[in-house]
């Protein structure tokens, strides 16, 4: 089984597209990068899934403990939880994907560019007293900037890589 991320139905011929699974969230995703590309994906051969509750808190839970969690999307959080589910091949470009999925012993192949290299984890440190803890399920999602308050001085907490 192959789940696709947006990268491969923007850049893929159609043909090699068919019986690749994604996630709903995805068609809104493609209309915004690219309405005409969004429109002939609509005939092509894809299995378009619903993600479940279940699995979308599995999901959550690998990439917090890869530390990946507040730096993906909601539909990266779909695709991550479809190749958990299915227990099927990802096939992206992004490297906290690749690197959530690796770090939970999944299976991925690239779209276009060379996939990443090694397998990160992240932990959270404060900007003030330099305390550091693993990244919780609950944590902020956002493409940059800190995702938490330090629980010790109330200082903002920013995603490192672990040593």
């Amino acid at each position: 089984m192959r789940v696709l991320d947006t990268a491969a139905l923007l850049y893929w011929p159609m043909d090699k597209l068919a019986g690749g699974i994604c996630a709903e969230s995805q068609k809104q995703e493609l209309e915004k990068v690219s309405a005409q590309r969004s429109m002939l994906i609509g005939a092509a051969d894809i299995d378009w899934r619903d993600v479940a509750q279940s699995w979308l808190q599995e999901a959550k839970i690998v990439a917090a403990k890869s530390g990946d969690l507040p730096r993906l999307s909601d539909v990266d959080l779909d695709l991550l939880a479809l190749t958990i589910a299915l227990d099927a091949t990802l096939y992206t470009d992004d490297y906290r994907l690749q690197n959530a999925v690796k770090n939970a012993g999944g299976k991925i192949e690239n779209v276009g560019q060379s996939g990443a290299k090694k397998v990160w984890r992240w932990h959270l440190r404060c900007e003030g007293c330099r305390a550091t803890i693993d990244v919780p399920a609950n944590v902020d999602r956002s493409k940059k900037g800190p995702v938490a308050e330090c629980d010790i001085c109330g200082s903002a907490m920013h995603i490192k890589r672990k040593s």
